[in-house]
């Protein structure tokens, strides 16, 4: 047996032992700097840049849209109807035969308010509920659809350009008192329709809820403003009016027309579904209405009227009959033709049924309107503005309607051409003026033997030629000076694609500046410019708290 000696002296020694040279880094061969951390709580992701990201809203009478900036649709939509206004713990809705439940009308009842969220008139306005609702909107967009906290979290607020301060100030301490908002930035809905379109200057013609309003953007900025009641609050009254009188078809007369009584002159004792009369009539708009299409140069004929004109001379077996199916009791189905339908839009928004001198200014048809806009503009803006015709809103998405908006200015600018006075003793002299300048235009071959003789040699460069041929190959002639519709993406596309540039907008709003004076700490734009240009470029190149802020297109 071998002895412990002898087995140690078997082993091989260190310098016989392989050594680990092939698992050292060649020096040559590119290496990972190690990281040094001044902490043992420090983390290697403190060192990169975290976006910020930006909340945008849009507010409107009856909607609030929020999404975050650089997303092409928002990520929600919520109403401000009844059924998101109940309490906790509210089950009546759930109730068997709640919906059949007769109700009593209110007192002073106007159609759809208890849809709204405001109205600009404020005089029946509780600022308060306003604020409740706003509150209440916004923490659900923030907590089931955003996922976000709003600590931290710039906001992007897109508002109709004419507010009225009160209302304003509503809107901006519900959100500066409820969520930890560092501040808050205006953006115009017109303006941000005509960003989404890919346009500078434009027409915008929303057709919202309350009213339509006729806006004219050139180069980013609001020149005029114009506005008619008449919008969808109409269009939907006089779709319920239609519904009404075939669901009773013993007082069917004037199908589309007004009601003979309003809501205010009614028994308000009367059991009448106002709410319910009220989603119907929503719905079977939404879904049904739609605008005839005028033919160019002749309003008057629509291809309503052509198709209710052969539709008398054919059978009534050719007629298309709609059912539309009713939920009030007794639910049945009502049945009427489809020519109708659209009625209801064109007395509402066209003015069909009505006279001129029967219109006040503030409910102008839509193309009367439209046609007022461009007259009372400048000539250069009203050529871009023109070209550029944005419609947008709740009721733009109404087939037929923006064609025929289009058709029926294309007629009245034919018409009458660009000149404000039209009627009988206008059209006259327009006709003594054309026999005049006929008379007095000289000939042809007398002109020339005048511009030959008096007319001075052009001097002419051709360095200078050369050079305006090169830039006129790279620039693209804009179109300007004729009557041409644009699409857009909405306000809220528009405001998402600005927010994401991260520039600094005109109505910025700190949190504690609005919470320590609130609109009165506001100043005008052209004491807010006068005070940055005595500014110097250094150190006190941005604006302290006691210059405070604008409100811009808000003032």
């Amino acid at each position: 047996m071998a002895s412990v000696a002898g087995y140690f002296d078997r082993k091989p020694t260190a310098t016989a032992r392989p050594g680990l040279s092939h698992l050292q880094a060649d020096p040559s061969s590119p290496q990972t700097p190690q990281r040094t951390f001044s902490s043992a709580f420090s983390s290697p992701s403190l060192s990169y840049r975290a976006e910020e990201e930006l909340v945008i809203f849009e507010i409107g009478a009856r909607h609030l849209s929020a999404g975050i900036a650089g997303d092409s649709n928002p990520r929600c939509r919520l109403g401000f109807g009844p059924e998101n206004a109940r309490r906790v713990g509210d089950y009546r809705q759930y109730y068997p035969e709640y919906e059949d439940r007769p109700r009593k009308r209110k007192r002073n009842y106007r159609w759809g308010e208890d849809y709204e969220l405001w109205r600009m008139d404020l005089r029946g306005v509780d600022l308060g509920l306003v604020e409740d609702k706003v509150e209440r909107a916004v923490r659900a967009a923030y907590a089931k659809y955003l996922l976000l906290d709003s600590r931290n979290k710039r906001m992007v607020l897109i508002l109709p350009s004419l507010m009225p301060h009160r209302l304003l100030s509503s809107l901006l301490s519900a959100i500066f008192a409820n969520f930890q908002v560092p501040s808050v930035t205006l953006f115009s809905s017109p303006v941000a329709s005509v960003v989404a379109a890919g346009c500078r200057s434009g027409l915008v013609i929303d057709i919202g809820w309350g009213e339509t309003v006729i806006a004219s953007i050139y180069e980013h900025r609001e020149v005029q403003t114009r506005r008619t009641t008449r919008a969808m609050r109409l269009v939907t009254q006089r779709m319920a009016d239609l519904l009404k009188e075939h669901a009773e078809p013993q007082t069917v007369s004037n199908l589309g027309q007004a009601p003979k009584t309003t809501p205010e002159q009614q028994d308000p004792n009367e059991s009448v579904p106002d709410s319910r009369y009220f989603e119907f009539a929503e719905e079977v708009t939404l879904r049904t209405a739609w605008c005839p299409i005028s033919k160019e140069g002749d309003p008057a004929k629509t291809i309503q009227a052509e198709a209710v004109a052969e539709t008398e001379s054919s059978s009534a077996k050719n007629e298309t009959i709609m059912s539309i199916p009713s939920p009030l009791p007794p639910r049945k189905t009502l049945s009427m033709p489809f020519a109708t339908l659209a009625a209801p839009v064109e007395n509402a928004l066209f003015a069909i049924d009505s006279t001129r001198h029967d219109l006040d200014d503030h409910d102008q048809p839509i193309p009367q309107l439209i046609y007022h806009a461009l007259l009372s503009l400048p000539s250069d803006v009203r050529s871009v503005c023109m070209a550029r015709i944005i419609v947008t809103g709740g009721g733009s998405h109404i087939p037929g309607l923006k064609t025929r908006l289009l058709n029926d200015l294309k007629s009245i600018v034919e018409s009458r051409g660009w000149d404000g006075v039209y009627g009988k003793i206008a059209d006259v002299r327009r006709e003594r003026l054309k026999d005049i300048i006929s008379n007095r235009r000289e000939s042809p071959d007398a002109a020339a033997k005048y511009v030959a003789r008096y007319a001075e040699p052009l001097m002419t460069d051709e360095l200078t030629e050369k050079i305006e041929k090169e830039k006129m190959k790279r620039m693209k002639a804009a179109v300007a000076g004729e009557i041409r519709g644009v699409e857009t993406l909405g306000a809220w596309a528009g405001g998402s694609l600005v927010a994401g540039l991260k520039v600094k907008g005109v109505v910025e709003i700190e949190r504690d500046t609005f919470l320590s004076n609130g609109l009165g700490g506001v100043r005008r734009e052209s004491e807010m410019t006068s005070a940055t240009q005595r500014m110097s470029l250094g150190a006190r190149g941005s604006l302290d708290s006691k210059t405070g802020w604008t409100l811009g297109a808000w003032a």
